[in-house]
């Protein structure tokens, strides 16, 4: 059983967002798109859940408080520096090391995040890239089995792409 790699090219979102739909409703899952441009249908269309980085910000936000709170108080604490009669456990100073580290941390974090989820860098092309996925038009890559190339590509066409090219994986 050979597999078809079928590249369908349409000119606008909608028509590529009804194609994801078709396929999604033939349980066909084995696609990626392309984009020039970010698209809510499509990402409506794929069924795309919302982005963990949010978490690993949070995640990176709470490590900063705590990180800022251990180093305050343990170097309170090792130090033994009494400054004027104060309390040895002065919260206000505190918390402006707290939120230094919070924002630091959350933003380290959040940027981590985004390049591991986006897969950047991308050290090779995923297979049936064209350059005018870049520019002008909305590319469909979907993998099939031989035996289903022939439904998908009327399916592609019938959702309104505008050329679709078989290419043998």
């Amino acid at each position: 059983m050979s597999i078809v790699t079928l590249i369908g090219s349409f000119t606008d979102d909608a028509r590529c967002a009804h194609a994801i739909e078709a396929l999604r409703e033939a349980s066909i899952e084995d696609f990626h798109t392309f984009s020039p441009i970010p698209s809510h249908r499509i990402e409506h269309a794929i069924g795309q859940s919302p982005s963990p980085v949010r978490w690993i910000a949070l995640a990176g936000g709470i490590s900063g408080v705590l990180t800022g709170l251990a180093i305050t108080i343990g170097t309170t604490y090792e130090w033994h520096l009494n400054a004027g009669g104060k309390p040895l456990l002065s919260w206000p100073p505190f918390l402006i090391i707290c939120f230094e580290l919070m924002i630091l941390l959350g933003g380290i974090f959040s940027f981590s995040g985004v390049l591991f989820f986006a897969g950047v860098p991308a050290l090779d092309s995923k297979p049936g890239y064209n350059s005018r996925f870049s520019e002008d038009r909305f590319g469909l890559v979907v993998r099939c089995d031989e035996a289903q190339s022939t439904s998908i590509e009327s399916m592609l066409k019938e959702a309104g792409a505008e050329e679709v090219v078989r290419e043998a994986s």
